[in-house]
């Protein structure tokens, strides 16, 4: 693979391994394919161990940041995303994927929460933050 990429980088005449990710592409796959890219010439961690170690870093980082301007958060926000997509790429995992999934499942539960409060006479805007939430928990319990 490192190989690959040498080979690649001569022949296109590309300055560096990154030339061919778009940035125009959907962050999590962006971050994603730089992984990729870059592990393919040996910069990468070994084992996924050592990733989830730098995501504990990030996230140590992030939470330094309580009280600074929303740009310096932001950017460790980022970090933090960027080491977690690192991590699953390492683990076998798609984090595009996994998103996706969760996106579906809160969703899902969402809409189980509005059916739920429908049934009782009520809206979400009627409702506590502490009754959605006693309703959301009956939910994932009903999911198991």
């Amino acid at each position: 693979l490192a190989n690959w990429e040498q080979i690649k980088l001569r022949e296109r005449a590309r300055r560096s391994v990154l030339d061919g990710v778009p940035r125009a592409l959907p962050s999590l796959l962006r971050a994603h394919r730089i992984q990729e890219k870059v592990a393919g010439v040996g910069f990468d961690f070994a084992a996924p161990d050592a990733a989830w170690q730098k995501v504990e870093e990030e996230i140590t980082e992030f939470r330094e940041t309580e009280g600074a301007d929303l740009a310096k958060r932001e950017d460790e926000l980022g970090d933090v995303l960027f080491s977690l997509v690192n991590y699953a790429r390492l683990s076998g995992m798609t984090p595009e994927n996994a998103l996706r999934a969760a996106c579906n499942k809160f969703e899902d539960r969402f809409r189980a929460v509005e059916a739920t409060l429908t049934e009782r006479g009520k809206s979400t805007a009627s409702a506590s933050l502490e009754e959605m939430d006693a309703i959301w928990d009956e939910v994932k319990r009903t999911e198991s």
